[in-house]
């Protein structure tokens, strides 16, 4: 091969070795959002005595009124790791914005539930974050 195509050829290929790598390093940095969506988070400790079937009626009464309000994006209910054995449950719900999370507040279906949460809680510590 003569030295002039050698010598493209090692250019070529430096080249494209180049760009292999920026996109290699471009796909994996961490990538993040902010969204405009307002997350409610609360913690709860049950009441001694409370059943297995009660706390499974709370969790799944979160469900049931999240899929009757409107604004609701989402709900998780399943704590990966509590931070304190003092608090028992946790779940969040994520509204599309602050005045969803208000009717939230003062929904009918809000409202029952709350009734129903409040005879086997003990106390619980509510967070609302947004962006």
């Amino acid at each position: 091969m003569e030295p002039r195509l050698r010598g493209w050829r090692t250019i070529v290929l430096m080249a494209a070795a180049l760009v292999v790598f920026g996109g290699g390093y471009a796909a994996g940095a961490n990538r993040y959002g902010t969204p405009k969506t307002l997350l409610h988070v609360v913690i709860i400790q049950w009441k001694p005595g409370t059943t297995a079937a009660q706390k499974q009626q709370v969790l799944e009464g979160v469900r049931q009124m999240a899929a009757r309000i409107p604004g609701v994006r989402n709900v998780w209910l399943k704590p990966a790791r509590m931070g304190s054995l003092q608090w028992n449950a946790a779940f969040a719900i994520e509204f599309d914005s602050a005045a969803a999370a208000d009717r939230y507040a003062n929904a009918p279906a809000h409202q029952a539930w709350s009734q129903m949460e409040d005879a086997v809680r003990a106390a619980s510590l509510n967070v609302q974050v947004t962006n």
